[in-house]
């Protein structure tokens, strides 16, 4: 019989996913955060209301040393040329390995390739231990499912899914999962299929934006609107209900390029994936030469027109910028202006070398000559578009990505 207080459980990577699933846990176990960013560490320190204040968090892995259960939430994003950056991934597995002891189980959340878990981790943990896999040390693979920003299906309303090394690893996998998800779990055969359903579910959805994305650029060219075709295509029961637009952040437009990697590696190049995230990538070109069209832009000179861009982020309602493709847009604009304000209000601080724009705590009223509308926060729409023709110039021209003001006269839908 399963107890809860046999288990002493360490969270380590306490980003998006990290945090909400050491706190979920907290209210059943007895857990540990880790985390090698103080800013953190700060962060959840700051939570501690009465329902958290038996949560400890740390910079120092030693101070895991007692947990049994190691959960690892670390971020797996791309290099520049789109191959696997695991090396947040491998830091993980050479600290957990200097603290790990006989039975411990070690479960993976990360994004990865399938294969990852056993054929990746595994080794660098026995390299740096005297302990062997399925014999001292245990493994299990439950894919994170968090959607920043979003309080409908939050941690514990998303069915998880579940796997481990052997059976009695499983059932304590299980037994974990079950006591803080209230959607229930998905057992599956091995670790190898449950790494293989999480990076295709972010796939599907990429290859899908990106079909309704070609069909914007089709579209354009022939002068009909892609809103109004989509509007109408979705009268119908079975229609798919995908918009066009920016694809970034560190799910959707990462993922294909770990499951292209591996395919790669067993000699097959996919085909339909990586179209798709071509198309994807493509799209912030798209929008800047679409902005120029409009309004004659010579890409061979410098204009000194003032550009205000609403939204920085990679999606709507959060504050990660990570991946967000209004930044490549930034950057192509940058080539013929000098001037542009960002306005988020999820955004205070932007760093970033080799890209030029003022983030601004408002907008000017009568100021810009171009505003685009790329990220529709809920203050941007709650703000109106009444509001927002307020920082134009008269003459000035406001473009709208995400189609947030529907059939306005004011805006260019683009």
């Amino acid at each position: 019989m399963l107890s809860k207080k046999k288990f002493k459980i360490g969270v380590i990577g306490l980003g998006y996913v990290g945090q909400p699933l050491l706190i979920e846990l907290s209210n059943y176990f007895s857990v540990i955060g880790f985390d090698l960013n103080n800013k953190k560490i700060d962060k959840i320190n700051r939570l501690k209301i009465s329902k958290l204040n038996k949560i400890s968090v740390y910079d120092n892995i030693k101070r895991l040393q007692k947990c049994n259960i190691f959960i690892v939430c670390v971020p797996t994003p791309i290099y520049s040329n789109k191959k696997p950056n695991l090396s947040f991934l491998q830091k993980a597995c050479e600290q957990i390995s200097t603290i790990i002891k006989k039975n411990d189980i070690i479960i993976f959340e990360s994004t990865v390739y399938p294969g990852t878990t056993e054929d990746y981790c595994v080794p660098i943990i026995e390299s740096n231990s005297d302990l062997k896999y399925n014999k001292d040390f245990f493994c299990g693979y439950s894919p994170e499912r968090i959607n920043p920003g979003d309080k409908k299906y939050s941690l514990k309303n998303i069915k998880k899914i579940t796997s481990g090394s052997n059976k009695k690893t499983l059932n304590i996998v299980n037994f974990i999962y079950k006591t803080i998800i209230k959607a229930g779990i998905f057992p599956v055969l091995n670790i190898k299929i449950a790494e293989a359903a999480k990076v295709i579910e972010n796939s599907q959805r990429d290859i899908n934006i990106a079909f309704v994305n070609e069909l914007s650029i089709i579209f354009k060219k022939m002068n009909i609107n892609i809103n109004e075709v989509l509007e109408a295509a979705e009268t119908k029961w079975n229609f798919l209900n995908f918009k066009p637009g920016l694809v970034g952040g560190h799910c959707i437009g990462v993922d294909p390029y770990y499951l292209s990697y591996i395919s790669r590696k067993y000699g097959y190049t996919p085909k339909v994936i990586l179209s798709g995230r071509n198309t994807n990538d493509s799209m912030p070109k798209f929008y800047v030469n679409s902005i120029y069209e409009k309004l004659n832009i010579n890409k061979s000179k410098r204009y000194s027109k003032k550009i205000l861009i609403l939204g920085l982020t990679f999606k709507e309602n959060i504050d990660d910028v990570r991946n967000s493709k209004v930044i490549n847009i930034i950057r192509l604009l940058n080539k013929n202006f000098g001037y542009i304000d960002v306005y988020d209000p999820y955004v205070k601080i932007f760093n970033k070398k080799n890209i030029k724009f003022n983030l601004v705590n408002y907008p000017k009223k009568n100021y810009y000559d171009i505003i685009l509308l790329t990220v529709a926060h809920n203050e941007f729409i709650n703000l109106g578009i009444r509001n927002i023709i307020k920082f134009k110039k008269n003459k000035g021209t406001i473009f709208d990505i995400k189609n947030t003001f529907k059939k306005n006269t004011e805006v260019v839908n683009i």
